[in-house]
């Protein structure tokens, strides 16, 4: 493994075991003592990459936000609602992504760091714009607004459906989606979108059938 390769993994494998310390006791209770332990590294190589649990804690926030398993579709709505569904996949099985959320909920980590919240506003209202200039929206809806208020009504989903043992967090907002669109979609591109709690598996799954390693090791779409 190359130096830079190996560099990157170790950030991420201290992230990750910040991450797991911040979902199981909160950002008070993390101290940096339990990132070396838990991440099995040396405390000069976490503080090679971190200087404090601050730098940690701002670390975790700055991989809020992404997008990966997101691909072009027919509707802008569609793709809106693929986001959606892939966060919903991905943050029951990703300890940095649940961090973020339990940071950002955490009063003193939020009075400490802010949110990444107003990013993902940013993001969602940017699709729904899209949607509205393509005539995929009803006219009455706002995207500044539908994007507000949808990121509030997700993080609410998200902590709710930590407290139901029968339910998934894609199962709930599919079933959140298939309330929603009704009210912000015109019918022929609501008959057309696809809210299956399913549906992320499936475009993550396809992502990464279209990268295959080369003869050489190389990354290669097939």
């Amino acid at each position: 493994m190359a130096r830079q390769e190996r560099a990157a993994y170790t950030r991420r494998n201290i992230l990750e075991a910040a991450a797991e310390l911040f979902n199981e006791f909160g950002y008070d209770a993390t101290t940096i003592g339990g990132v070396i332990e838990r991440a099995r590294i040396t405390r000069g190589g976490l503080y090679f990459h971190f200087t404090s649990k601050e730098h940690l804690a701002r670390g975790v926030l700055d991989e809020a936000v992404t997008m990966e398993g997101l691909s072009p579709q027919a509707f802008k709505l569609q793709e809106w609602v693929d986001l959606a569904l892939l966060l919903a996949h991905r943050l029951p099985k990703e300890p940095i992504l649940s961090a973020s959320l339990r940071l950002s909920v955490d009063i003193r980590a939020r009075a400490l760091f802010g949110t990444r919240w107003p990013d993902w506003i940013d993001v969602s209202g940017g699709l729904l714009t899209e949607a509205r200039e393509r005539g995929e929206l009803l006219v009455h809806a706002d995207p500044p607004e539908i994007a507000r208020l949808t990121v509030g009504a997700w993080t609410g989903i998200q902590l709710v459906t930590e407290t139901l043992p029968d339910r998934t967090l894609s199962e709930e907002v599919s079933c959140f989606l298939g309330v929603l669109l009704p009210s912000i979609a015109v019918p022929g591109v609501l008959a057309k979108l696809d809210m299956s709690p399913h549906r992320a598996e499936s475009l993550l799954r396809t992502r990464e059938s279209a990268v295959s390693p080369s003869p050489s090791g190389d990354v290669r779409l097939s």
